[in-house]
């Protein structure tokens, strides 16, 4: 019984090694790559179509933008990225999305108020440098008596005022590395 198994697994290694044997060889048929595709001669392999994502696909840029983009490395304006971050740099950020444009920081008590607390939430909504291409969401909460936090609601100045600190950093970034 035990060198019956042996044979019949000797057989079928056998089977199996001509099997790959048999799928290897070219059995006389040639292939060759093509030198042309849509009617364009090439020598290198297949150009690239056009895609739906546009000149530099999903993650690229385009080489004309780039330079107002800060670079194609990130999802979004890498200097309103950089200028939110370094704006926002005294607050414990909770998440940071260089993808989806979006900075969350945590909650922030400043050190002469105790009895009041921030927090911003930052949208980078364009990869070109432009002032609409910002948006911020700040909220602010004071402590009452009973040591709960009461949300008060911040003017529109304020926020107004913390997105122009942001371009404004993000124009000094852009016009530093232009200058180098």
């Amino acid at each position: 019984m035990q060198l019956s198994r042996f044979r019949l697994g000797a057989c079928l290694a056998l089977l199996f090694a001509i099997g790959l044997t048999g799928c290897s060889s070219n059995l006389g048929t040639s292939s060759s790559f093509p030198e042309e595709y849509k009617g364009k001669v090439y020598q290198t392999g297949r150009p690239t179509d056009e895609t739906i994502f546009g000149d530099g696909g999903l993650f690229g840029g385009s080489k004309s933008l780039e330079s107002e983009q800060g670079g194609s490395g990130i999802g979004v304006n890498s200097y309103l990225w950089r200028a939110s971050l370094d704006t926002l740099s005294f607050m414990p950020l909770t998440s940071a999305d260089p993808f989806g444009g979006v900075i969350i920081t945590d909650w922030y008590i400043p050190p002469e108020s105790p009895g009041e607390r921030f927090k911003v939430t930052v949208y980078i909504l364009d990869r070109r440098l432009r002032a609409d291409g910002l948006r911020v969401a700040a909220f602010k909460q004071n402590l009452d008596t009973t040591n709960n936090w009461i949300p008060v609601e911040l003017t529109p100045k304020t926020i107004t005022n913390l997105e122009n600190a942001i371009l404004k950093r993000a124009r000094e970034l852009r016009i530093t590395r232009e200058g180098n």
